[in-house]
């Protein structure tokens, strides 16, 4: 078991080489580090656990985001003029909801979400070998992974239903598929057992970026809020409690919204589950600026890296925007980009003006096999403009991506309160604590609140943020006509995704979800 153990702290410790700073690893990086030998300090417990935290950034990713927005009525990925971004069609798969089991996007989210899991599992059996920590340090240290795998859980269990659900690394048996309800549940039991014995001190320096008693019950509160829309009772009122819980802790609403979004936004003590990012990452948060911003607009902005012209917003999800709302211009990139060097306008590859439009349009003649989806002009659509965008990127941003946040929760207190049909001057009084924060003043405030105006609140709050899929099946309109898609009302199985093809290939157990055509 030690000759085991020795191997797995090499393999981790070498891992550690390419963290960003998110553990606060300063310290000396060795090939092998002997297990006796390991796990003296604060530093060595943290390298341990800092691939099991690090996962949290394969969630701020590409995949995701597209899976979640592009499905959602927040986001489009459509494809250019001159080919880019056709990607054999699986954007518009995830807009029309005519996705299938090979499509890269869910592949490759599905792998994100599996391999966050094996990272938890293999760093718990690492704790549970290490006779250097005392019982109580292990206890705290798996409590904490405990509730990372649980995150990854409930992303698998919202986006697939039923799961392999493996939580013995030392188990080499190919995983059969657990029931959605099942896994649910085991969730549940999983984050109320170590809701209470995480740390407290959520806003402080130590426990940035790390799985404390406010992720805890903030992961609860979202499980019972998405309760019925996955087949359970409702939960409305321990979502409310959970809610409660969180807002009695440490955090704040911070009285600026873009705090939270700056290329130093560790200083927000509105994060609850945070992702630390870092200019020295490679990967996932290039994402970022490289999908985001047309290929021109590093001359607009003044940046060193360039753009990929990926992304736009769906235009009627802008058109929901007030102007007066602060959130407006501080979500989406619009207008005229002109040339910070010369202050010319910029001009396209196509010889067009870079203007972003909020609209939208399919060139006529460039619909793709046979449907309705065609290629758009390289400035059309509003661009990501949320996070901050230092003039210093290369690689990638330094803005921390807050996974879930106290608005948030806000918002999430408001609409349990009102579909429990109680208590609406209080889910009034949440609602208008964000709208008031967004607009700057009290003159937009509600006097009372709908579930349709929690809705739209929630879009104004929380555009780009990776909720749109979710709140839409909540809500009800996610099979919705929207952009080029007609409805798919009474298609209730694109509720969830198909389990990709490649997965079942390696594990012949899975079985298809509902709807789908079976595995062969």
């Amino acid at each position: 078991m030690k000759k085991k153990f020795d191997i797995y702290l090499v393999l981790f410790v070498t891992s550690i080489m390419a963290l960003s700073s998110c553990m606060n690893l300063d310290e000396d990086v060795l090939d092998e580090i002997p297990s006796s030998n390991f796990g003296r300090n604060e530093a060595e417990i943290n390298a341990i656990v800092a691939p099991a935290y690090k996962t949290f950034n394969r969630y701020w990713s590409h995949n995701f985001m597209t899976m979640q927005e592009c499905s959602g009525d927040m986001m489009l990925v459509p494809s250019k003029l001159g080919g880019d971004w056709w990607d054999g069609g699986q954007y518009r798969e995830l807009h029309m909801h005519d996705w299938t089991a090979t499509n890269n996007t869910v592949r490759g989210s599905w792998n994100r979400a599996t391999a966050g899991i094996a990272t938890c599992n293999l760093t718990m059996h690492i704790i549970s070998q290490n006779d250097l920590l005392d019982s109580t340090l292990k206890e705290r240290i798996r409590n904490e992974l405990r509730g990372i795998r649980a995150f990854w859980f409930y992303v698998m269990i919202d986006n697939w239903g039923n799961i392999p659900m493996v939580t013995d690394f030392t188990d080499t048996q190919l995983p059969t598929l657990t029931p959605r309800r099942e896994a649910f549940n085991f969730v549940l039991q999983e984050l109320n057992d170590i809701k209470d014995k995480l740390r407290d001190d959520v806003t402080s320096p130590s426990a940035y970026g790390k799985f404390t008693k406010g992720s805890a019950y903030a992961l609860l509160a979202k499980m019972y809020l998405n309760a019925e829309a996955w087949g359970e009772s409702p939960r409305w009122r321990e979502a409310a409690e959970a809610c409660d819980v969180v807002m009695g802790l440490d955090y704040v609403i911070e009285p600026e919204w873009k705090t939270n979004f700056l290329a130093k936004n560790e200083v927000s003590r509105e994060g609850i589950i945070v992702a630390p990012m870092s200019t020295n990452d490679g990967s996932d948060f290039r994402m970022t600026y490289y999908n985001w911003l047309h290929y021109l607009s590093h001359q607009a902005l003044g940046y060193t890296g360039r753009g990929n012209n990926c992304m736009t917003a769906q235009p009627d999800y802008v058109y929901l925007f007030d102007e007066e709302d602060k959130r407006f211009a501080g979500s989406f990139l619009l207008g005229p980009q002109y040339d910070l060097q010369t202050g010319e306008l910029l001009i396209t590859a196509h010889n067009r003006p870079l203007i972003h439009t909020i609209d939208v349009t399919v060139i006529p003649g460039s619909e793709r096999d046979g449907t309705v989806w065609g290629d758009v002009n390289q400035e059309d659509g509003a661009r990501i403009f949320k996070w901050e965008y230092e003039k210093t990127i290369v690689n990638s941003m330094d803005n921390d991506f807050q996974i879930l946040r106290l608005a948030d929760i806000y918002l999430m207190k408001a609409e349990a309160l009102v579909r429990q049909g109680v208590d609406n001057a209080e889910a009034t009084r949440l609602v208008n604590v964000i709208r008031q924060r967004g607009y700057g003043n009290d003159s937009h405030n509600y006097t009372s609140v709908t579930l349709e105006e929690i809705a739209l609140e929630r879009k104004l709050e929380l555009a780009w943020e990776f909720w749109s899929r979710q709140d839409c099946i909540r809500f009800g309109t996610f099979q919705d006509a929207r952009w080029l898609k007609s409805s798919t009302q009474g298609q209730d199985h694109l509720n969830l995704f198909p389990i990709p093809q490649l997965s079942w290939q390696a594990n012949e157990n899975l079985v298809q979800n509902p709807g789908y055509p079976p595995f062969r």
